[in-house]
């Protein structure tokens, strides 16, 4: 079989990314995320640790890819046959940690990478279980992505009440305050999802544009224990939040001032 021709790959990603077409793999990442295992294939959610991670390896081949951890080894190939991308509509959650450096600064370095996984552990876990796939894990943040062929015509809804999920889990709405604190953001937009690397070296399934700057930039605007969700993902989604703040935020970089719902966790 001879490498796809670039216009070949963009209409597998975009059928892939859009239509839902891809019955299998969608029921795959659905059975994957029920069996047990942290961490995971973030782009079908294979487990690579316990017991989990044997099933998918003695029935599926699948394990950790050497040059990419975020991935298995079949995604990774995956990733390398069809090196490229397609734009889409689709929404994206940045949940960002407040304070990261003081926390840091505070603990012990082990003590610090335990808080700091348990995080990634409980945002990526509710990512997986309202079917997004994982952009990026990354520092003080995690990303997800919410696009029509795994999400569904729900995908800003979907990636609303994630971001919901997400600060209950973390203990915003407790009396005694959350275990971490954490400001989340949720764009709805059109960007550049696919693979990018090489084949030789490794490879990523991640998302770039605008879209994804503005999802980012609303999670590190966002107080402690908020949602921002950009007038576009509101629109979206199509609900009814109740009598919710308004904001206008002028971000660094952009012209046009940018008006929020801010969503209390």
């Amino acid at each position: 079989m001879g490498k796809p021709t670039p216009e070949a790959v963009e209409d597998f990603w975009r059928t892939y990314l859009t239509t839902g077409e891809f019955e299998k793999e969608r029921r795959q990442r659905q059975l994957f995320r029920l069996l047990p295992g942290s961490p995971r294939c973030k782009n079908c959610y294979a487990p690579f640790q316990g017991t989990g991670s044997i099933i998918v390896k003695t029935i599926y081949g699948k394990k950790p890819s050497i040059l990419n951890p975020q991935l298995c080894n079949i995604c990774e190939q995956f990733a390398k046959q069809y090196q490229g991308g397609a734009e889409i509509e689709l929404s994206l959650l940045f949940a960002d940690v407040r304070g990261s450096t003081t926390l840091a600064e505070a603990m012990n370095p082990t003590e610090y990478s335990k808080l700091i996984n348990r995080f990634y552990t409980a945002a990526t876990r509710v990512m997986v279980n309202s079917d997004a796939l994982i952009d990026k894990i990354i520092g003080d943040q995690v990303a997800g992505m919410y696009v029509p062929g795994f999400a569904g015509k729900e995908h800003a809804r979907r990636a609303i009440d994630a971001a919901q999920n997400i600060l209950h889990i973390t203990g915003h709405q407790d009396k005694a305050g959350p275990w971490i604190e954490l400001g989340v953001g949720v764009h709805t937009g059109t960007a550049f999802v696919g693979s990018l690397g090489s084949e030789q070296g490794t490879s990523d399934i991640t998302v770039l544009g605008d879209s994804a700057n503005i999802a980012a930039r609303l999670s590190t605007e966002a107080g402690v224990g908020e949602v921002l969700i950009s007038a576009p993902a509101y629109t979206a989604a199509d609900i009814q939040l109740g009598d919710l703040e308004k904001r206008t935020l002028s971000l660094k970089g952009r012209n046009e001032p940018l008006q929020v719902w801010v969503l209390p966790g």
